[in-house]
């Protein structure tokens, strides 16, 4: 588990389904993704792939958890993915809508970024962003990620931000 001044980052259950549904199935939140909102079957499959991964790596995405109401608001976390055929650890961050504006992923992601450097002293993560998730670039640029380059991936257009265990 992590912990920010508002957040408690813990791992994923399959019991946080119904409130990650409330992040996937907000129109909203799915314009980041170009995609259409998740229904109850496609947020279960969303939330177990997460929980395989934590069982292949010991960590996945977390849920963020809001301490003032134990509101679960969004996930924050580590993914390991093949990018233009590298392996990569992205940090990737989803958050309701309701709760955007808050500064809430920049304080998860910055958390996130600690650990996945520090603690388990990885060399580099990455964030792959859509051009036009403008609020997402602001997160991924106030961890102290920068822009490295433009990849096609899944037919979308996609900008790798990415920092490295040597610049921080």
């Amino acid at each position: 588990m992590l912990e920010t001044n508002r957040l408690r980052l813990r791992k994923m259950t399959i019991d946080d389904v119904n409130a990650i549904m409330l992040i996937f199935s907000d129109p909203e939140v799915m314009k980041s993704f170009g995609g259409d909102p998740f229904d109850r079957k496609q947020t279960e499959g969303w939330v177990n792939r997460n929980l395989d991964h934590q069982r292949q790596y010991g960590y996945g995405l977390f849920s963020v958890i809001l301490k003032s109401d134990e509101t679960l608001v969004g996930d924050c976390g580590l993914e390991h993915m093949e990018v233009d055929g590298r392996a990569e650890v992205e940090i990737g961050y989803d958050f309701r809508s309701d709760y955007w504006g808050q500064g809430l992923a920049t304080e998860a992601a910055s958390a996130v970024r600690d650990f996945a450097l520090i603690e388990l002293g990885l060399p580099r993560v990455i964030s792959l962003i859509r051009p036009d998730n403008v609020a997402s670039r602001r997160v991924a640029e106030k961890i102290g990620m920068v822009k490295e380059k433009d990849i096609m991936r899944g037919g979308q257009t996609y900008w790798i931000y990415s920092l490295s265990s040597a610049t921080t």
